[in-house]
């Protein structure tokens, strides 16, 4: 069995070169300043897992063929213009190692790039899943703003339950996941049944790659994830290993943290005071033992498969989801 390395690295190869076709149609004729920013915000690295994940969703439905690149494309095209966009909200100068697209092309440009790239990822579901797959990709965006709008609302609240956590970050990050997953079934030919399992499959794995997000943001490298660590805590984003350590922790340790929270967050020492408390309290431990729970139901829910023709894609969908509580950026 290939592993999952050079089975990322395999199709990777496949997928940019339909992603580069299809930009080669739809920006003919374009500004060349918008053909370069695309291009620097696609090929800049990147995991890829969106658009596999809607490759290996069909697959196990049974279709094999090389349409399933340029709808896997729209996803990859649609995580970009979000990355994109995210940076602009959070004025981020760097993305992945490297100058973010705001920073290098400046703020119009980056956002006309986000809006470009969100347009031609619903013509290419439109096109290749219908109208089917376009309602639940559209279902998925907009509810991926509406995570963003609640998640501002509980900015530096420390009495975010985990419910309202997960809550955000279904609507954020779970359901384009989900949406994926889902939508590659029904470009497979998947019955009811098939296509609720990768559903389930996916959101559950959506969930979990958000928790692990969350985690690195304080236990991370910065040479591995290409992002500082404690950008969520100056953010101001109350996120799982914080919540865990809010319901372990007494009255005065509660306490401390809400001030924390509530002063300036820019400061490296009440970063680091947070971190000390959140570690005491087991925040990061518990925090990953529930995006464990979750991948161990992703890997349950494709059960059903289990005597699908193709095992090789089976086995990358059950490895892609221990990749995202072991990964490291």
């Amino acid at each position: 069995m290939v592993s999952l390395r050079r089975f990322v690295s395999r199709e990777s190869t496949v997928l940019e070169e339909a992603m580069r076709e299809d930009l080669s149609e739809a920006l003919k004729g374009n500004d060349l300043l918008l053909v370069e920013v695309i291009e620097y915000a696609l090929y800049s690295g990147g995991k890829r897992i969106r658009p596999l994940l809607a490759i290996l969703s069909a697959r196990v439905c049974g279709r094999m063929d090389m349409t399933v690149y340029r709808l896997a494309s729209a996803f990859e095209y649609l995580h970009v213009a979000t990355l994109i966009h995210d940076d602009v909200i959070d004025n981020a100068m760097e993305r992945r190692g490297r100058p973010s697209v705001v920073k290098q092309y400046g703020l119009a440009a980056a956002i006309l790039a986000g809006d470009w790239l969100h347009a031609r990822s619903m013509y290419l579901v439109g096109r290749y899943g219908g109208r089917e797959g376009l309602e639940v990709f559209c279902r998925s965006t907009t509810g991926m703003v509406d995570g963003e709008f609640l998640q501002l609302r509980y900015v530096a609240d420390c009495d975010v339950t985990e419910k309202q956590y997960f809550d955000v970050i279904h609507r954020k990050t779970a359901l384009l996941i989900e949406s994926t997953c889902e939508i590659g079934a029904m470009f497979g030919g998947a019955g009811k049944t098939e296509r609720t399992a990768l559903a389930t499959y996916g959101h559950k794995l959506g969930i979990a790659f958000q928790v692990v997000d969350d985690l690195l943001d304080y236990l991370g490298e910065t040479s591995s994830t290409g992002k500082k660590t404690g950008n969520d805590f100056v953010e101001g984003k109350i996120t799982l290993p914080l919540i865990h350590a809010m319901n372990s922790s007494d009255k005065q340790v509660r306490e401390v943290l809400m001030r924390l929270y509530e002063s300036d967050r820019d400061d490296p020492e009440a970063f680091g005071r947070v971190f000390e408390i959140i570690d005491k309290n087991n925040g990061f431990i518990s925090a990953r033992h529930a995006a464990e729970s979750m991948v161990d139901g992703a890997v349950e829910a494709l059960e059903v498969f289990s005597g699908c023709d193709d095992q090789e894609s089976l086995a990358m969908l059950r490895s892609l989801a221990a990749y995202v509580v072991e990964r490291n950026r």
